[in-house]
């Protein structure tokens, strides 16, 4: 007997709910439930995260460490072709970071110089509105953009919405990537295996940041010398991101888009 869409998913549906102890699968993985249950970590206490790069401070064996470091704490599939490059974090020169900011007479500083790049957890993030399922969503506690792959259905309208270029599509299959390098951060955050056909992107450490800690590419860089990379949040005007903001003058990633950028590079 044929049974029509209809009543397969019907079916399909309870099956999944009974197989879980009655909770639904997308109850399990609601957004801020994690949060709720962290709540008392100061680190988690934050309104509007944001980070600072001291561009006067950085070097090219930073940024490489930056990347290393965020690319094997999650680990980043590497399936080995250029084509298919998978990043959360990478580097790229200042005259493609920052198009309208560039001319020709720019100081020698900043002439093909590579500057980090990241997800900016915009104020108002135009992927987060395009997307038809909510796998990618702003946090109410703190500002971050978040992406879950389980709701992730390949349909790329956050990579077009986006204007930055931070995410990645994984057009090959990531399990058959090199093995990986941090067997606890599939079990993070409620993250499933990757799968071919779904968007990843920074995610400023969300998981790391639940348990009171910082991004894996400020904990990095400041490794090496401090002060590199500082993150904190917006809405205190008594914290280091705030204060560095007052001293110095920085630049954001196409700031007249009107997304809001939350991520600063002090250049003076």
């Amino acid at each position: 007997m044929a049974v029509d869409r209809r009543k397969f998913l019907k079916i399909a549906g309870l099956s999944a709910v009974m197989g879980l102890g009655g909770k639904g699968v997308w109850e399990i993985l609601a957004p801020g439930e994690l949060e709720a249950s962290v709540k008392d970590i100061p680190l988690t206490q934050g309104k509007k995260y944001g980070m600072v790069v001291d561009m006067k401070k950085m070097d090219e064996e930073i940024m490489d460490r930056c990347v290393d470091a965020c690319h094997r704490v999650h680990n980043v599939p590497n399936l080995g072709d250029p084509q298919f490059e998978i990043k959360w974090m990478w580097k790229e020169t200042y005259e493609h970071a920052f198009p309208g900011q560039h001319h020709e007479y720019i100081s020698e500083r900043y002439h093909g110089k590579n500057f980090p790049l990241l997800c900016n957890h915009c104020d108002y993030p135009p992927c987060c509105r395009v997307c038809p399922t909510g796998a990618t969503w702003k946090r109410e506690t703190d500002g971050v953009v978040m992406m879950d792959q389980h709701r992730c259905i390949g349909c790329r309208f956050c990579m077009a919405a986006c204007p930055f270029g931070v995410r990645s599509f994984n057009w090959g299959d990531p399990r058959k990537a090199p093995r990986a390098l941090n067997p606890d951060f599939p079990t993070n955050m409620a993250y499933p295996t990757r799968m071919k056909g779904v968007v990843e992107k920074c995610n400023f450490c969300a998981e790391r940041l639940a348990q009171g800690k910082l991004p894996a590419c400020v904990e990095a860089a400041n490794d090496i010398r401090a002060g590199v990379l500082t993150f904190g949040d917006l809405d205190d005007r008594g914290s280091e991101v705030r204060e560095l903001l007052r001293e110095h003058f920085t630049i954001r990633r196409k700031p007249e888009l009107g997304t809001g950028p939350n991520t600063y590079y002090i250049v003076l």
